[in-house]
């Protein structure tokens, strides 16, 4: 009943407002996915459009799941075609129930495919069934070849429909799949494909599955005949224990014992691994996946892990008199510097929302939680020398937590952390509704006094920072409470920080950092961004971190000026104003007058703002921690490998 009815569109298309049966329209086959590609793939952007190669990928990777698969290779090719090719055993070709070949039927049917029921794969990603169908429906065109170790057999399709039934080209004696595709330019905001992106995404995907080979190559024209083609080989023989090692070495921090912890349990056709090494660092990195599809928001198997872990360790603190038998470490405690991958392949996943970012099941939270009681305890016996490293971190942790709760309450106690008590430096709005107002935290007093005067009082506040902002990357939570320019942040905000962050208590679903289109102002967005990714990171998830984007540039001609935002408008106006126009350079927001900031970089109607997005955490934390943690030499190999591709700095 649900399958039909999501192919049902109920539309009032009626002039006179009548509303009757000739009002409701049957999206048949794939139209339903041409006609709302975001409830299939969650969007049009660029998300969207490579999202179509990891379905492709997904499914050769349930073929390795299955143990039919050991090589899996992605090309892009001319034109940002796609193809994606692997040996497993070849989606079936002979004829269906339904009178049409399988192969037809898994290209053009939603919902069909052979991980139902268990019978084609016991554990799969793709439960939904939509994958190749809905990459079909998507793409300009696409094209499948699968070879069943006889017999090559080819279709073709153009946006959807079938254009070359199934038939034979060839023999062959190997078997696999190859599926190309042109995405549609209709559809996707853009069809150009990035290397990174994909690179990334495959390379997580070959650390999850130990032993598969995944080869990605870009084989487009290259811009400069210098340029050497991107290729990468993924393989790693170690799984996640290989991912945690690199991870910790993308970072660049010391880690507190050498050899990855790795456990592993099976109950019934549910299977879980972990894979966990601690650093040196502050921050937590745990990352978890379920039938490789990474749960973002968590699920049942981190929580299972993270409640093991607190009794492991407080058992084993308490039997090796590392603390009192009264005492208590925190879950927060243990997570301190803890890299972690948490990886299940669950028979019948339950995720929650369409999007599979968080995990439901019950029975993998008994099984993560009995397979890390039992055998990190075990490990820990047999290792104390590590054992009591990690307890000793986990301690300091604990005695951190306790300073930022005393300097929390004496902060509170002073007054500029009580939500009754806002900061001097905050020029508030008159509008109380989070959802209309908008706070501008701006770096100085002459450029905050222009955008008090220019702003529109009645949705827009103002704070004002100054001096030199801390670099939170070296800091734990007792410095931030005890900073004098961000404290005021966070009592403007309401939110709290760390645990007690709150996105409720927000007093303004627009944050926009808005500083001067230099160097400097280039690094107070970057320690500020630092902030709120390690200490407000619900914000940053949210959607609610901007940065203003004021203008470089003020061309003018007699009465006749524009405002440029890059190099590329400058010119424009300068061939549409002719000679004589003259060039203001605005180095610094203090420049403008309030007029100026208002019209070009606070007026809703005018002004460019730049959503800061959360696409990649796993990225993110790696650049963060090496952009602004402890580490120099790391730092300037990154400054030396990507000076090159620097523009508009100010000498």
């Amino acid at each position: 009943m649900s399958e039909n009815l999501e192919n049902i569109d109920v539309i009032d298309t009626s002039v006179d407002g009548n509303y009757d049966e000739s009002n409701i329209q049957v999206l048949e086959g794939l139209e339903a996915v041409r006609r709302r590609p975001g409830m299939y793939i969650g969007s049009t952007s660029e998300a969207g459009l490579h999202h179509l190669v990891y379905e492709i990928v997904d499914n050769s990777i349930d073929e390795a799941l299955a143990g039919h698969c050991s090589c899996i290779t992605v090309e892009i090719k001319e034109g940002n075609v796609i193809s994606v090719s692997d040996n497993g055993r070849g989606i079936p070709t002979g004829t269906h129930a339904t009178g049409k070949s399988a192969l037809e039927v898994v290209f053009t049917v939603l919902h069909a495919g052979g991980k139902f029921g268990g019978g084609g794969y016991k554990v799969s990603g793709g439960l939904h069934g939509v994958g190749a169908s809905v990459v079909n429906a998507l793409s300009e065109w696409l094209e499948v070849e699968v070879c069943d170790g006889e017999n090559i057999h080819y279709m073709r399709f153009l946006r959807g429909d079938v254009e070359t039934p199934i038939k034979i080209i060839g023999k062959g004696t190997e078997s696999g799949t190859k599926v190309t595709f042109k995405p549609d330019g209709e559809i996707f905001d853009t069809t150009v494909f990035s290397y990174e992106i994909l690179q990334k995404r495959l390379q997580q995907q070959a650390f999850l599955n130990a032993g598969v080979r995944i080869v990605l190559k870009d084989l487009r024209p290259k811009e400069n005949e210098e340029d050497e083609r991107k290729s990468d080989d993924f393989c790693y023989e170690g799984g996640i224990r290989t991912f945690v090692e690199y991870l910790n070495g993308k970072i660049k921090k010391d880690v507190v014992h050498e050899e990855v912890i790795y456990v592993s349990g099976k109950r019934d056709d549910d299977i879980a691994e972990i894979a966990m090494q601690y650093n040196d660092g502050y921050n937590a990195n745990i990352i978890s996946f379920a039938n490789n599809i990474n749960t973002t928001e968590g699920g049942m198997h981190e929580t299972g892990f993270k409640a093991a872990l607190t009794r492991v360790i407080n058992d084993y603190a308490r039997k090796s008199k590392m603390i009192k038998e009264d005492e208590k470490l925190e879950g927060t405690d243990m997570l301190e510097g803890l890299t972690c991958v948490i990886s299940v392949k669950v028979l019948e996943a339950q995720f929650e929302g369409q999007t599979k970012t968080k995990l439901g099941n019950a029975t993998v939270r008994t099984l993560v939680t009995n397979m890390v009681n039992e055998k990190l305890s075990t490990f820990f016996e047999e290792n104390p020398k590590v054992a009591r490293a990690i307890v000793g971190k986990t301690i300091d942790a604990a005695h951190a937590r306790e300073a930022a709760r005393r300097a929390k309450e004496n902060a509170r106690r002073k007054g500029p952390l009580d939500s009754l008590s806002l900061p001097g430096k905050l020029a508030d709005c008159q509008v109380k509704d989070p959802r209309l107002s908008e706070i501008y935290i701006v770096e100085g007093d002459s450029a905050a006094g222009s955008a008090k005067e220019g702003r529109d009082r009645r949705f827009q506040a103002i704070l004002a920072l100054w001096g030199k902002m801390l670099n939170v990357e070296k800091a734990r939570a007792d410095k931030i409470y005890n900073n004098d320019k961000l404290s005021p942040v966070i009592a403007a905000l309401g939110t709290g920080i760390l645990a007690d962050c709150n996105l409720e208590k927000l007093r303004y679903h627009k944050v926009v950092i808005m500083s001067d289109a230099d160097v400097d102002g280039a690094h107070i967005r970057t320690l500020l961004l630092t902030f709120f990714f390690r200490f407000m990171r619900p914000l940053v998830e949210a959607g609610h971190i901007y940065f203003a984007m004021p203008p470089l540039y003020k061309v003018y001609k007699g009465k006749n000026e524009k405002y440029c935002y890059d190099d590329d408008a400058l010119a424009a106006a300068l061939q549409e104003m002719g000679e004589d126009a003259k060039i203001q350079r605005f180095k610094g927001l203090g420049e403008m007058d309030p007029e100026e900031l208002w019209e070009t970089t606070m007026n809703p109607e005018n002004r460019v703002l730049a959503r800061v997005t959360l696409e990649d955490a796993i990225a993110a934390d790696e650049t963060f921690t090496l952009l602004m943690g402890e580490k120099v030499e790391p730092r300037r190999e990154f400054i030396e490998a990507n000076a090159g591709y620097v523009t508009n700095l100010d000498v």
